[in-house]
């Protein structure tokens, strides 16, 4: 057998994941995806509900002709046949039997309850519309794998029913019988014993397919492997309904390098962090910093303690190297760093600080500097490029400067239409020549962005490739009113990568104007650009 059919790793981001709140896929959107996760390396992509939602009919039929899979298997979903009805004469049934697919997934009731009260039907003719549904597409070539619905509260109302759903699945003809922890609520211990008990009990291949309303999704998927189950389903960045899905990623990562399974083709969970970003672009879901494995912030540190121990040996502080997921270790600079934390940041960015005295010396300077600005607001763990900036001024002796800032001033005016307009003047020397430019934006901040690049582009063209692109600002002592400290956090891009600078102020114009003019510079800086 190949590895993906000893164990199924089963995607189902554009189906139940796309279930989540403020996500919406077009069909476009999930060809994208479903592009990305044949190149992670699943096992099989379920693409939707063909019969029953029309965009997923569309993904199917366009998937056949603009998708050639290497790794992946498209999977089908659907229903069970509706009661007191043929297989054959269902037409969301037909609709799965002619998707292309070579995989049905099919949902069906295991708890009694759902049974009698949603689908209004006895727990005997549900059986009959299992095994009907599942020999009929099997007759037709297709292979069958069977969700079974709330599976776990209908074991501990009716752990007889639950049982005898599995087993009359497996005799019609499936492959699979996922037990699907619908409800998110059960916890690792209880959900071990029940899959032991089904294995038991039945004989049947085993799938497992977990929520996260009680925060143990990934636990609980884990767990079910080590008890027996060879198919895991989950989605991308754990996306699906209320508290979401079981991440996959972590789950696979886990497998892979915790318990020594190989799930993925060779290499390829290298990929997780590049795919898992990659697709968050598409669903235009910010991913969170936290996630496991696979988070901007997965193996970052910030104590000194820590960057002390992390100088000597990074496993005293990391549960695995990043790099197999194809991610980076950071080091967080901030008022809670020593010298370690510093004299390793500087490393990341190109600054060897561990020989000579002189060297120890700039990582106290830095270390002390680091501590006081941050007591006066600024942060640095957010904002590497203005760190970057400070570390260069130490260890040259003098701040990188690209012009000279005679003033810069910016009004706002609203105008009888309602609509308001700010101008900004910006007086500066660069490249010899003194510049005077006027600029306008649909606020002060972008007004002032627009005149800045206007007045630097003769001496540094190369500012035409700079972009805003993320803007933040927090009020970090409210208790002053609008006398409070600001901080502001400025994302700069060029189209090669991106970089974040820092300014503090009593006004968020002038905390947002340092923040600009620090962008500029380490732009200027990235592209070697000579500082005067």
């Amino acid at each position: 057998m190949s590895i993906s059919d000893d164990f199924h790793v089963y995607d189902t981001t554009l189906r139940d994941g796309a279930q989540q709140e403020g996500l919406a896929l077009s069909v476009a959107d999930k060809i994208v995806i479903a592009q990305h996760l044949d190149e992670l390396g699943v096992g099989f992509i379920e693409g939707g509900w063909p019969g029953a939602v029309p965009k997923d009919t569309e993904f199917f039929e366009r998937a056949r002709t603009e998708l050639h899979l290497k790794n992946a298997t498209f999977a089908a979903f659907g229903a069970t046949r509706k009661p007191d009805t043929a297989a054959a004469d269902d037409p969301q049934v037909a609709a799965l039997r002619e998707s292309g697919a070579g995989v049905v997934t099919l949902v069906a009731k295991s708890h009694d309850a759902h049974v009698e009260r949603a689908l209004r039907t006895t727990l005997d003719e549900n059986l009959r519309m299992v095994a009907d549904t599942v020999k009929h597409l099997r007759e037709h070539g297709q292979r069958v794998f069977l969700d079974t619905e709330h599976f776990f509260d209908g074991y501990r109302a009716n752990r007889a029913y639950a049982l005898e759903v599995v087993r009359v699945a497996v005799e019609a003809g499936a492959d699979v019988v996922a037990l699907c922890d619908t409800n998110g609520g059960t916890l690792p211990r209880e959900l071990q014993d029940v899959v032991r008990d089904v294995l038991d009990s039945t004989g049947a291949r085993l799938g497992i397919h977990c929520h996260n309303d009680a925060g143990c999704a990934v636990a609980n998927s884990i767990a079910a492997v080590e008890a027996g189950v060879t198919h895991v389903q989950g989605t991308i960045n754990g996306y699906g309904e209320r508290t979401g899905n079981a991440d996959l990623l972590a789950i696979v990562a886990n497998l892979e390098l915790k318990r020594e399974h190989e799930l993925l083709p060779p290499g390829n969970l290298a990929e997780s962090f590049r795919i898992a970003h990659a697709i968050a672009e598409v669903t235009n879901v910010p991913p969170s910093t936290r996630q496991p494995y696979v988070g901007l912030s997965a193996f970052a540190h910030k104590a000194g303690l820590h960057a002390s121990a992390i100088k000597v040996d990074p496993d005293l502080y990391q549960h695995t190297d990043p790099a197999l997921v194809g991610n980076d270790m950071r080091m967080l600079v901030s008022e809670m760093a020593g010298r370690a934390s510093v004299e390793l940041k500087g490393r990341e960015l190109g600054f060897d600080l561990g020989g000579t005295k002189a060297d120890r010396d700039v990582v106290s300077r830095v270390t002390e500097r680091v501590k006081e600005m941050e007591s006066r607001g600024y942060t640095f763990e957010a904002a590497d490029a203005s760190f970057s900036l400070l570390l260069t001024e130490e260890v040259t002796g003098k701040r990188a400067s690209f012009f000279d800032v005679e003033s810069w001033r910016v009004i706002t005016e609203s105008r009888a239409d309602g609509e308001a307009v700010s101008e900004s003047t910006v007086k500066l020397v660069a490249g010899g020549e003194r510049e005077i430019v006027t600029g306008e934006g649909n606020g002060p901040v972008n007004a002032l962005d627009h005149a800045l690049r206007t007045a630097i582009e003769r001496a540094y063209p190369v500012v035409n490739k700079f972009e805003l692109v993320d803007y933040k600002v927090r009020i970090l002592d409210s208790g002053h009113g609008t006398d409070a400290v600001i901080r502001v956090l400025i994302e700069t891009a060029d189209g090669e990568g991106s970089w974040v600078t820092v300014g503090v102020g009593h006004n968020i114009v002038e905390a947002s104007w340092e923040a600009l003019v620090d962008g500029v510079t380490f732009g200027l800086l990235r592209h070697k650009e000579v500082v005067r």
